[in-house]
């Protein structure tokens, strides 16, 4: 009995172990197999998963294949595509390396924008004011009382004393009726016919009251301003029609300005403008815009505008330059800053975040340039984001992607075993050769004849892909390798494999 119990019980105690050998093996088999059951494609992240669309070699994008394993161009494994990084049209940029690149955004808004523009103008004087001085009889200048042009005058002010013998003939006429007696009528038709001589009334009653005829007389400025034309000299003959003087008025004066074509089109007749002097800011004049002239300049690209300046105290002179700040209507534009917007010459381009984080490249029309922002016609809406930096890069970025994806299939193929090659691209080449040298940025084998480009057996040099590539090879090694066009050399290699020792 004493020898009976402890068989018993080691009996007992292998059970025990059994059993929870079993149960230990099927947890153990559950755990191990949980993540080989996970469905192909699928890739946990955090709590979330992420679906993988396809695994590619960095180096050749454009290949893809549908399972992981190593590539069959470089020593490296596949690199998973997942599908919320995968888009034709956007590109993903990890936020370290956005910092590192300095991409900033902006958001497009719309806001209210006002036509206005600043502009500026030379001083002239207003043509429609100015007045000419005439005599309409022949005669001499006795006296002149303004003896230099540009001289300013006063309404009434006396310009010249003239003498007109041609009038002493038909004051003497009428004298000589008042004599006699003559009746009314007579005299009558003297008088209009000493007005039809252009004799002024202050004359012929001044003869009258006198009772001698007056052959002397004297012109006054009909309005102020200044003697913009001086057409006579004291002692000179003058005849009738001849312009004595041109008196330009100074109430108001013109300011014209040269106006580009992209901000002519946007004025319209009678547009206030405030004309602050250039020499003195603190002094400021109203006006308005009077007139567009209809010619454009070819060599400048200009139209001239005219605009009437209020010039009551007389302190705007001809020459003078004046700063128009022209006011208009005020609208709604959507705007981006122009460092945001990429002009290429055949398209303009601004870069936009997406909800997801991928960057997109998108057409836009662009509107009127409104210095520091740009208005946006058609491509962007309000509230969207756009790259105000960095954005060149970017948009490098997407149309490589763009280039490399219609060169390349996008069907994925299956990858293989690690040690099956899979099928090169079209535009990889094989070859066999001897390498003759190694450098660090290339390396130079004698080839054979090379058939997928028709060329003969020779001797050249292949740039590599990175400088540590290739590392095991050497030279006098026999090998194979696969290159395409591209890198420092043109041609660049993709693949070496040793076929024999360097002898």
């Amino acid at each position: 009995m004493k020898r009976a119990l402890p068989i018993a019980l080691s009996l007992l105690g292998a059970a025990v172990l059994a059993v929870g050998s079993f149960y230990a093996g099927r947890q153990t088999g559950t755990a191990t197999e949980a993540p080989m059951a996970a469905t192909p494609g699928v890739a946990a992240s955090g709590t979330a998963e992420r679906k993988v669309l396809y695994w590619h070699d960095p180096m050749v994008p454009g290949q893809r294949f549908d399972k992981p394993g190593k590539s069959p161009f470089m020593d490296m494994q596949l690199v998973p595509v997942y599908a919320d990084e995968a888009s034709d049209s956007g590109v993903k940029i990890s936020p370290t390396v956005q910092q590192n690149l300095g991409i900033r955004t902006t958001v497009v808004s719309r806001v209210d924008v006002s036509s206005s523009f600043d502009a500026v103008g030379t001083v002239q004087f207003d043509e429609r004011l100015s007045v000419a001085v005439q005599t309409r009889v022949a005669g001499y200048v006795e006296r002149l009382a303004v003896r230099a042009p540009m001289e300013r005058v006063r309404k009434g002010q006396p310009l010249a004393t003239l003498f007109a013998p041609d009038w002493l003939g038909a004051q003497n006429e009428l004298l000589a009726l008042q004599r006699a007696g003559a009746s009314e009528d007579l005299v009558a038709a003297a008088r209009e016919r000493m007005r039809a001589l252009s004799i002024p009334e202050a004359l012929i009653h001044q003869s009258e009251a006198a009772g001698t005829a007056q052959a002397r007389f004297t012109l006054s400025a009909p309005v102020s301003g200044v003697i913009a034309e001086l057409g006579v000299r004291e002692g000179v003959a003058v005849s009738p029609g001849m312009t004595l003087f041109r008196i330009a008025g100074l109430k108001k004066v013109w300011a014209v300005a040269e106006v580009p074509e992209a901000q002519a089109v946007r004025l319209t007749r009678g547009q206030k403008v405030r004309a602050v002097l250039q020499a003195d800011a603190s002094q400021a004049f109203g006006g308005e815009l009077k007139e567009i002239l209809p010619q454009v300049s070819a060599s400048t690209r200009t139209l001239q505008a005219r605009f009437e300046v209020d010039n009551a105290g007389g302190r705007l002179m001809p020459g003078m330059l004046l700063r128009l700040q022209v006011t208009g209507p005020s609208a709604s534009r959507l705007v981006v800053p122009a460092e945001a917007v990429i002009r290429t010459g055949t398209r303009t381009v601004a870069i936009v975040r997406k909800d997801n984080g991928a960057f997109e490249p998108r057409d836009i029309q662009l509107g009127a340039d409104l210095g520091d922002t740009v208005e946006v016609v058609t491509g962007l809406a309000d509230g969207d984001r756009v790259v105000a930096s960095g954005q060149f890069l970017i948009d490098s970025e997407a149309r490589l992607r763009s280039v490399l994806g219609a060169m390349t299939a996008v069907t994925a193929v299956p990858a293989g075993p690690p040690s099956a090659p899979a099928p090169m691209p079209a535009n990889v080449h094989t070859g066999d050769g001897k390498v003759e040298s190694i450098d660090a940025d290339g390396i130079t084998i004698s080839h054979g004849p090379i058939a997928s480009l028709k060329w003969p057996a020779m001797t050249m040099g292949f740039s590599k892909p990175t400088g540590k590539a290739f590392a095991d090879i050497k030279p006098g090694d026999m090998v194979r390798f696969e290159f395409r066009q591209g890198g420092s050399m043109d041609y660049e290699l993709v693949s070496v494999q040793r076929l024999g020792a360097a002898k």
